[in-house]
Formats: C-alpha cells, structure tokens, sequence
C-alpha cells in the first residue's frame, strides 16, 4: 500500500480496532454474567445483573456499525485528526454509558447523550466533505483548508459535557 495512503488513514485504522476490542471487552462481560448466573451457557432470562449487562452490551452493538460508517467517512472526507479524535472520545464515551448502565440506568443517560452529539458531529464532518467534494467538481471551488480548520478547532469542544 502507498505510504503517503496509508498515512491518511492510519489514525482512523486504530480507533476502529480499538472499537473492535471494546466490542470484545463487552461480549466478555456479557459470557462472564452468564457464566456467573448459569454456571454452563448464555442464557438471558432471570438475572438482573445478566439482563443490565446483556443490555448495554447490545445498545453498544446496535451503535456500533453507525459509528463506523460517520467515523470513517468523515476521516475520509473531511480530516483525518479530528474525526479520529472525535472516535477516541465516542469509545470514551461508550465506555462510561457502559459502566453507567450496570449501575443505576439513569447513570447511562450523560454517557448516552454525549455519544449522541458525537456521532451528530461526525455525520456533519461527512456532509462537509461531500458538500466539498461536489463544490470542486462543479464550480472548482475547494473550501477543504477551511474546513479542517473548522473541525479542528470545533473537536475540542466535544469535550464539553
């Protein structure tokens, strides 16, 4: 692969696998409730703890392939820094939602929403990038300087709760 390639997507490369091993860390603790409640299968029923467990578990999942989609189009499209570091926090985020729900379930909620604006944010970095991309193919006119430094100066803010 080009190196120079390589280097434009290397940033969005690691938050991908480090989603992919918090998805493992998740499926984990969702077997070791199991185990804990059953003794020998994945069995769903009965357990409080098993169902909290099973639930962020899934919630986390159900997100996950929307998360990639925003992550890696705007990283793509728009700039790779931010966008990465808009991924870094949602799995930070994820996380905390995470640890919130096997808790009381309205500790989630923050974690919940924080996560919400984040992929809000993504999703506008890859509408930029496409607007972008048909501005300079129909007018010839490319605005991709100022939208990095838009982005970049607006991902710091994502750590504003």
């Amino acid at each position: 692969m080009d190196h120079e390639v390589l280097g434009s997507i290397v940033l969005l490369v690691i938050v991908s696998l480090l989603s992919a091993v918090q998805n493992d860390f998740f499926a984990q603790k969702v077997e070791h409730e199991s185990k804990n409640y059953s003794g020998k299968s994945l069995q769903r029923a009965g357990n409080s703890a098993f169902e909290r467990v099973f639930t962020a578990s899934q919630n986390c999942r159900d997100a996950y392939p929307t998360f990639l989609v925003v992550l890696w189009c705007a990283g793509l499209l728009c700039s790779q820094a931010p966008a990465a570091f808009a991924g870094l926090m949602y799995l930070f985020v994820r996380q905390k939602y995470f640890a919130g729900y096997l808790g009381e379930r309205t500790q989630s909620t923050p974690g919940y929403i924080f996560g919400k604006r984040i992929i809000v944010f993504l999703l506008l970095m890859s509408v930029a990038g496409i607007l972008n991309y048909y501005l300079v193919l129909m007018f010839g006119s490319d605005f991709e300087m100022h939208i990095k430094t838009i982005t970049s100066a607006i991902s710091p803010l994502l750590l504003i709760p």
